[in-house]
């Protein structure tokens, strides 16, 4: 009965705080001018990663290496495969062509790092020092290269730009204890069942901490921010490469040999198909959506059958 309270409770928490989030962050766009797929790529991004950020730095430093590679990774696969394809399936999705041009590419190049720098068996200090300051760079080039929006957008805003602050704060903190209650509880219900430390990563705690991106992306989507629901899966897959592996392996050093081949595939196959889906008539249809869940599905199915 705790363990289904705890799994139903982190999912309430995390839709109360999906909304705020989005609600302050769009309005902390018009403030600042800047356009909601900066702020989805960014604040509401990194605010969705939070849960997978503590769940990786935990597992890292109790020596659970497996539940922290496997929780970034399945993160990366589930964001993509799951939550953008639920998201397109209830609203199609709209893409700026900046997000093809440039956020995409680079989510893909960060993938394809991330891969050859575990080639030698794990993340060492030095590895989560380059992710980091590769982060740092993202973000800052972002800032000096994003459009602004005009005068006349930013003076349609009407809310206390304090409350918008508050209304984010209250958000992510919602989005990380949710996220981690609901962790919790499916963690130990797989523990329960036996089920191996690497399944539990790439799934049940993968799909755990993606719930803060999947809520707010279909939130963010169904009150018509497109971008800030494509940005916040595109962000959050980068952040979750150069930021949570990056800080993980600073604090504690990572080793990644019970990864398999077929889950690196997996996360590179989901970044690089998104590019085509995106550039053909810059949008997520329903189609490219089923796609994706389907695919998803798959993967998941065949890991489970492993068990």
């Amino acid at each position: 009965m705790f363990i289904f309270l705890s799994i139903l409770g982190g999912f309430l928490i995390l839709t109360v705080g999906a909304e705020a989030l989005v609600r302050g962050a769009s309005q902390i766009a018009l403030r600042l001018g800047l356009t909601p797929l900066i702020i989805g790529l960014t604040i509401v991004a990194f605010g969705t990663s939070a849960p997978e950020l503590a769940v990786s730095v935990k597992s890292a430093i109790a020596g659970n290496s497996g539940i922290a590679l496997g929780n970034v990774i399945g993160s990366n696969i589930a964001n993509i495969g799951l939550i953008l394809g639920i998201t397109a399936l209830i609203r199609p999705i709209k893409i700026e062509s900046q997000m093809v041009r440039r956020d995409i590419p680079i989510m893909i190049a960060a993938s394809l790092l991330f891969w050859s720098l575990l080639l030698d068996g794990g993340l060492s200090f030095w590895d989560g020092a380059i992710l980091f300051a590769l982060l740092v760079a993202y973000l800052t080039f972002s800032y000096f290269t994003a459009e602004k929006q005009t005068d006349d957008d930013v003076e349609d805003t009407k809310q206390n730009p304090m409350l918008s602050v508050l209304f984010i704060v209250i958000g992510i903190s919602m989005l990380v204890g949710g996220g981690i209650l609901f962790v919790d509880g499916a963690v130990a219900m797989a523990q329960s069942f036996g089920i191996s430390e690497v399944i539990i990563g790439l799934t049940i705690v993968a799909i755990g901490t993606s719930m803060p991106e999947l809520v707010t992306s279909i939130v963010a989507a169904l009150k018509g921010q497109s971008d800030i629901a494509i940005g916040n899966v595109v962000g959050s897959n980068l952040f979750n490469i150069l930021g949570i592996l990056g800080v993980t392996a600073l604090i504690h050093p990572i080793v990644g040999s019970e990864i398999s081949n077929l889950d690196w595939s997996a996360m590179i196959a989901f970044a690089v198909i998104l590019l085509p889906f995106a550039y053909t008539g810059l949008r997520i249809g329903r189609r490219e959506a089923a796609i994706l869940v389907l695919s998803y599905l798959g993967y998941i199915g065949y890991l489970v059958a492993q068990v």
